[in-house]
């Protein structure tokens, strides 16, 4: 039944709008929100944080069904589910699900930030660090290469907050964008252009400290095992 559904909805709503989208390189607004309209943005979210409460194969079957239509709607989809809702529903707090699932799961977008310039290879020696300044955390650097990020308003950013202790500083944030997020750049791309791929700057950015994800210290074993579930 799932997949019957997702299929309708791909070829009736999504299809129609493909071209356009591509060739403006620009996900349509109202894409979005009848993503969140058809449940498809909470899949694996409990009802009691206002998603579907399915299965992780119910979200393979959605995400396939999206990409035999669109890939570009399909990425959005995969990244805003699998990554960015499943680090809170898996290593938030009680109090941080019931803030942001709700959230996720009907109306904001999310968008996952770990990959850097100069990264190369190594997504985990990262750039971007944190300190400590009273019950906040200041952010700086930037991050490239980010899924989601033109549109979306809820960003999960992979900071270090002690280099000295290599990978086991990294350190995961939640931040919105009013917080002063920076879209330094939106990559041109070959294809799944639809699909926002940006470049983001942080300066000086002040993020509260209950906003820490899954504990100081705790990012690379967040993103190891979220990466290796949903991509």
């Amino acid at each position: 039944m799932l997949r019957e559904s997702v299929r309708r909805f791909a070829e009736d709503v999504v299809g129609p709008k493909v071209r356009e989208m591509d060739e403006n390189e620009m996900m349509d607004p109202e894409i979005i929100k009848s993503l969140f309209e058809q449940g498809l943005m909470g899949i694996e979210t409990s009802v009691d944080h206002g998603g579907s409460e399915m299965s992780f194969t119910s979200a393979i079957i959605a995400i396939e069904e999206l990409a035999r239509v669109d890939p570009s709607v399909s990425v959005m989809c995969d990244v805003h589910n699998t990554l960015v809702n499943t680090v809170i529903r898996t290593h938030g707090t009680q109090e941080q699900k019931e803030k942001w699932l709700p959230l996720l799961a009907q109306t904001t977008l999310g968008s996952f930030c770990l990959s850097e310039p100069a990264s190369g290879s190594d997504a985990f020696a990262l750039q971007t660090r944190a300190k400590k300044d009273g019950d906040h955390w200041i952010l700086n650097g930037t991050k490239m290469w980010i899924t989601n990020s033109y549109e979306a308003d809820i960003f999960l950013i992979f900071a270090n907050v002690d280099p000295s202790k290599g990978y086991k500083g990294i350190t995961c944030f939640l931040a919105t964008k009013d917080m002063g997020i920076k879209i330094a750049k939106k990559e041109q791309k070959l294809g799944i252009r639809a699909s926002s791929t940006c470049s983001l700057a942080f300066d000086d950015l002040r993020i509260p400290a209950e906003n820490i994800i899954g504990g100081e210290g705790k990012g690379y074993k967040i993103a190891i095992e979220i990466l290796n579930e949903g991509m």
